[in-house]
Order: structure tokens, then sequence, then C-alpha cells
């Protein structure tokens, strides 16, 4: 979609990676540490960006700076729904801690490919238009 669109990508990394050879493609290289890659994520997100994201304290953190999240499997992150999805995702780690066995999530599936293509056609979309306006 980022060539598609002409879109800007940028990958955040705390060591280097493969991205495609395309001006619209850059790699951030973070130092290593806890959380570094998420602190520069959430510093420069903000309006008019798209962060995708299965880690839930950034996508909060994100949506508060006024960016549109999705999670990887197409789940949008929105200020209705992070709470809750921080608070499960703390009452799950809680029970983890405390010896209960839960379930890692599903396996990625063709519908989770089409779900994510859809909601991220629908923020670049609603991006434009509020561009527009």
């Amino acid at each position: 979609m980022a060539r598609r669109y002409a879109l800007p990508v940028t990958l955040v990394a705390n060591a280097p990676q493969r991205i495609p050879a395309d001006e619209h493609f850059h790699l951030v290289i973070v130092r290593e540490g806890m959380d570094i890659a998420d602190d520069w994520i959430a510093e420069h997100a903000g309006e008019g960006d798209i962060v995708i994201t299965a880690d839930i304290p950034l996508a909060a953190r994100c949506v508060r700076n006024g960016a549109r999240v999705i999670g990887t499997t197409g789940r949008p992150f929105t200020e209705d729904n992070v709470g809750g999805a921080l608070a499960t995702r703390d009452i799950l780690s809680e029970l983890r801690g405390a010896g209960a066995f839960t379930a890692g999530p599903p396996p990625f599936e063709k519908r989770d490919r089409s779900r994510f293509l859809q909601a991220l056609d629908t923020a670049i979309q609603a991006i434009r238009q509020q561009r527009l306006s």
C-alpha cells in the first residue's frame, strides 16, 4: 500500500533490518535496550500517522498522541477500546505470573491479513479525507 499511495513507511528497530529498496521506506535504528524502539515510536507518532503494532502499551501511547493504531491482525486501537485492551493484557499477565496457563495468540490466518489490509486502507482514506477538509 505504501507504493500504491506513495506513503512514507518508517521501520524502527534496534538492529539492522532488510527493507524494500524504495524511496518510501526508511529504517531508523535506535540503541538497544528495553522499550527504546517503543519510546522512539511514541515520541514521533502523532496526528496523521498510522502505527502498526501488536504491543498494547505502545498502542495506547500512540493513540494518546493522536496517531491511528492498527494491530497486526487488523484490530484498530482507539481511545474507546485501548483502555480495555490494556486491562485485559494486565489481567492475563497477572494470571501467567501466578502460574495459570494461558494460551498465546491464535495463529495468523488469511482472514487476519484481509482484516488488516481493510483496516489499513480505512485508516489511510480517513487521513486523506481529514487532510482535504
